[in-house]
């Protein structure tokens, strides 16, 4: 095999690492967990799953941000950030639709980019996907925090090394005991991130839950597991998607390049094969932002039509000139009030803190509602339960507060936004209890 050439992609001012295999007939967005453009084409098995996919598929690679080719950054991407990195890419390279093969816990940057962006979307590949790390109430499998915690020292004190990487193989069977394996193995984590950065990842990893992501996919899906313990965690995970198709494969190795891989390309190209309906594109996974300015009927008392006319003027000033500095665009404006829409919920949250920020200087306190979820496309605007839901958030955030929802928190881990637990509230409208959190100003200008 010719090593193929490391290129870059642009964004903003961080240069992205990205390699382009082969020439087939369909774009293939392959993002496992752990990288390394070019230690990991110094492995005979890695290099032959990308030549069996290579055979029908042009292959798109990447290093996230942070880690391996890719330019270092002050703290670890989020998910949001990821997937812009990823669209980067797919811009570098020409690619329109793509399909996502996302494996282990680089999954998310895969679910997540297809929930956004349907539209370029042509399928959804998973292997080995998770719903989430953590166990809660609601989800029985994964570690428990004190579980974690005596699990990241370890991790930290022995990344990079043979007898750590070791431990990682034992649920990999077919190469566990093969040294050559085990030496690349650990060579791979070193090329990739320092052992700080890696206790930080599966930190972020652990917080992160896209549970509310899956259940809003409308594009193919093909959920693919092999035979490990607690197989009902990979049902649940296929059943929470919706039209997802399921697959168990022989064997048991965590790593899809390792073990009969044959197997799962096979499935891939048949899936990738099959015609299709074209994706609907009249729903997507969108965040919405809801502002309004607190006190305005006494301010407006107070200050006379004129004057209050002008400050109202210079607030929609300050929310719209903020509003293109975080991708954002507007929808509905009314009164003081504003609608506002994102395609990352990290972006919206630090737009509501500006907004705010620039505002107190005119003397005006606001609130405001964010929360993430599917909504329907409607002459050209948002409609849907998730913008119900912004709308009661809004509704009850006090002056000066930024409410949002566990959906919206769990989507920002490794962001640096801080949050406090408002506890479960129910809202007007809306089914059931939502756990609801405040963001902590101060922090939230951290990239």
């Amino acid at each position: 095999m010719i090593a193929p050439q490391t290129n870059y992609a642009r964004n903003g001012d961080v240069n992205i690492a990205y390699q382009v295999f082969g020439e087939g007939s369909v774009d293939v967005a392959f993002t496992p967990w752990i990288g390394g453009l070019e230690v990991a084409l110094e492995q005979p098995r890695f290099i032959a799953f990308l030549e069996r996919l290579a055979g029908f598929a042009r292959v798109i690679r990447h290093d996230r941000r942070a880690t391996g080719l890719s330019d270092r950054a002050a703290v670890l991407p989020d998910l949001e950030t990821q997937v812009d990195d990823l669209e980067a890419v797919l811009n570098a390279t020409g690619s329109a639709s793509t399909a996502m093969l996302g494996s282990g816990a680089g999954f998310g940057v895969a679910a997540m980019f297809a929930a956004t962006h349907p539209e370029r979307t042509s399928a959804l590949l998973l292997f080995g996907a998770k719903a989430r790390s953590a166990q809660s109430d609601d989800y029985r499998w994964g570690r428990s925090e004190p579980q974690f915690r005596r699990w990241l020292p370890a991790v930290e004190a022995g990344w990079g090394t043979e007898e750590y990487a070791a431990k990682m193989l034992a649920d990999n069977p077919s190469v566990s005991q093969d040294p050559e394996f085990l030496r690349w193995f650990a060579k791979t984590q070193r090329h990739w991130v320092t052992p700080g950065a890696a206790s930080a990842l599966l930190r972020q990893w652990y917080e992160t839950d896209v549970r509310d992501v899956l259940r809003t996919l409308r594009v193919p899906t093909l959920v693919m597991a092999r035979e490990w313990e607690a197989p009902d965690a990979d049902e649940y995970l296929a059943s929470i998607i919706p039209g997802a198709e399921f697959v168990r494969l022989q064997g048991s190795d965590a790593m899809p390049w390792v073990g009969d891989f044959d197997a799962i390309v096979t499935d891939i190209e048949r899936f990738l094969r099959v015609r299709r309906m074209p994706v609907a594109t009249d729903t997507v996974l969108a965040t919405v932002l809801f502002t309004d300015v607190v006190g305005s009927t006494e301010r407006a008392a107070a200050l006379k039509d004129r004057k209050w006319s002008e400050m109202v003027a210079e607030h929609d000033r300050i929310v719209r000139g903020t509003l293109g500095r975080f991708r954002g665009r507007e929808q509905d404006h009314a009164g003081d009030g504003f609608l506002l829409v994102f395609d990352g919920p990290a972006r919206a949250i630090r737009c509501a803190c500006a907004i705010s920020d620039a505002v107190a200087r005119l003397g005006i306190e606001i609130r405001a509602g964010v929360h993430t979820g599917e909504c329907t496309l409607v002459d050209k605007k948002l409609r849907g339960i998730a913008v119900h839901v912004g709308a009661r958030l809004l509704a009850i955030a006090k002056p000066g507060q930024v409410l949002v929802s566990s959906t919206v928190k769990d989507l920002v881990a490794g962001s640096e936004l801080a949050f406090a637990d408002q506890g479960a509230h129910s809202l007007k409208g809306v089914p059931g209890d939502w756990r609801v959190f405040s963001v902590e100003r101060g922090l939230w200008q951290a990239q």
